[in-house]
């Protein structure tokens, strides 16, 4: 798996719908992570946070999906999220992928399904 950076990818969902991708930005740096989807009206595609263990949704404008991921890339749990809540912290979680509220349902993302990170280079 190795160390991301901060940039572009795509999360390939394996599962119920194997080789489902989706278009995925990765916030690696501390101030990327400290960012994260503040300040935007709508996400294309997911988010991941890493490292990262837990999120909140302060200042957000759009509710969200939040799946927790382990240091395997296995969902260890999913949740949707309203602006203004502080999410609990998970302990074996090493990875959070965000996306828009609804979506991941759609996409497969669920506890138990492992997802696969490709980078993009541009």
């Amino acid at each position: 798996m190795g160390r991301w950076l901060d940039g572009r990818g795509r999360l390939v969902v394996q599962g119920e719908r194997d080789g489902f991708t989706v278009p995925l930005e990765l916030a690696t740096s501390y101030r990327a992570r400290t960012k994260g989807l503040l300040g935007r009206d709508s996400v294309d595609g997911a988010l991941l946070l890493s490292p990262a263990g837990s999120v909140h949704t302060f200042r957000m404008r759009f509710p969200i999906d939040v799946a927790y991921l382990d240091r395997h890339l296995r969902v260890i749990a999913v949740r949707t999220m309203q602006p203004g809540r502080l999410g609990l912290p998970r302990l074996r979680s090493r990875h959070v992928l965000e996306a828009e509220a609804g979506v991941m349902e759609g996409w497969g993302v669920r506890v138990g399904v492992r997802v696969r990170v490709e980078i993009v280079v541009e």
